[in-house]
């Protein structure tokens, strides 16, 4: 258990909405206070390496430009990760295997995206950017998230009532969170900025009004949908010899798995289930559940596949201070803003020690990314 990787620490920035909140501020600038939040908290030791999630930002190795503005030295590195929406949870991942490795004695880890500054990209010659990347090949399945969205809830049965009722929850449960003060210790101000931008009280009438976003007839809507968002997240692992004492959360497992790239958002079903085969823990045993929540339709046809209710009985298990639909979604970060929030969940809630939590996220191109924790 010397090497096992154990997350000390956790910190994010509210989340804004795109072209908002934090319309002027580039991705190292969203990061930098967060990663120095981080390395606050464990004072006298040395930062081996920063790993950072991103996706859209402007190259020059995002992680190691934010550990500079950051302070911590000139000596820490820096790695970016790309898995697009996973890329958070998976540099967290990436972080945990090199200090189970024996490499590394603390590593920050987490992701940052500023959508509203991320550059425009052109093919050489072409008179016009294009607008995201291909995640598959030619000839291969290659849907916008909106679409793969409203594909997954078809081919699910996820129907409109359920993921408008699902995104009024989220909201919902959010506001409850940020009013019973819940975020406060997890969140970092930026700015004047101290609580996320998007979350506000929804009504079924009001979201029962709105159009089809992607697809003519359809159920996936502005409203169901998370919206392109700012922000950025991260953690801090150190090998359990070290921890000191800290109270924390163990990084018992993870998983990186393929899925149709045309059903994208199925991708945490076989991440999860291969994380919980890996260790041989059932579900059952699970107490927190965080699922990035792209879009409900999404987080409903994972939930269901996987047994879970989150609007009946596992209404207390799985985002029960709502998510990415309320909160925001910035992409490269996400993915380690659902540790923060299992972080404040578990470990500053006080839960028993061997409380269990899982962290996963659906990723564009057909991929998920999942995470178990255990209290220590």
């Amino acid at each position: 258990m010397g090497d096992t990787p154990v997350v000390v620490a956790a910190r994010r920035t509210p989340i804004g909405t795109a072209g908002h909140a934090y319309k002027e501020l580039t991705v190292d600038r969203l990061a930098a206070p967060v990663l120095a939040a981080v390395a606050a908290q464990l004072p006298g030791r040395r930062v081996d390496d920063v790993v950072l999630g991103n996706c859209m930002g402007p190259g020059g190795n995002v992680a190691r430009v934010s550990a500079l503005a950051a302070g911590l030295g000139h000596e820490v590195p820096g790695l970016t990760v790309d898995r697009q929406c996973g890329s958070g949870l998976a540099a967290i991942l990436v972080a945990g295997q090199a200090i189970r490795a024996g490499e590394a004695d603390l590593v920050i880890a987490g992701g940052a995206e500023s959508a509203s500054t991320a550059p425009l990209r052109t093919f050489r010659g072409a008179a016009e950017p294009y607008e995201r990347a291909p995640f598959a090949p030619a000839g291969q399945p290659d849907p916008d998230m909106g679409p793969a969205a409203e594909a997954l809830a078809a081919a699910y049965g996820i129907g409109r009532d359920r993921q408008d009722a699902y995104a009024i929850r989220s909201h919902a449960r959010a506001l409850a969170a940020r009013q019973a003060g819940r975020f406060e210790q997890e969140i970092v101000p930026v700015g004047e900025r101290r609580d996320d931008q998007r979350p506000r009280p929804l009504r079924a009438a009001s979201l029962a009004r709105l159009p089809a976003a992607f697809v003519a007839d359809g159920t996936v809507t502005a409203g169901n949908a998370s919206p392109v968002s700012d922000g950025a997240a991260a953690v801090a692992l150190v090998p359990e010899r070290l921890r000191a004492g800290l109270p924390g959360m163990r990084l018992v497992a993870g998983a990186v798995v393929g899925c149709d790239p045309g059903l994208p958002g199925w991708g945490p079903v076989p991440a999860i289930r291969r994380v919980l085969a890996r260790t041989g823990v059932e579900l059952e045993r699970v107490a927190a559940v965080e699922i990035v929540e792209a879009f409900a339709a999404q987080v409903l046809a994972v939930t269901d596949a996987l047994g879970l209710d989150p609007l009946g009985a596992d209404d207390e298990r799985v985002c029960p201070d709502g998510g990415a639909l309320a909160l925001g979604h910035p992409w490269g970060a996400t993915g380690a803003v659902v540790v923060t929030r299992l972080f404040s969940r578990l470990v500053r809630a006080a839960a028993p020690a061997g409380t269990l939590g899982l962290a996963a996220a659906a990723v564009g191109g057909g991929l998920g990314v999942a995470a178990l924790f255990e209290v220590v």
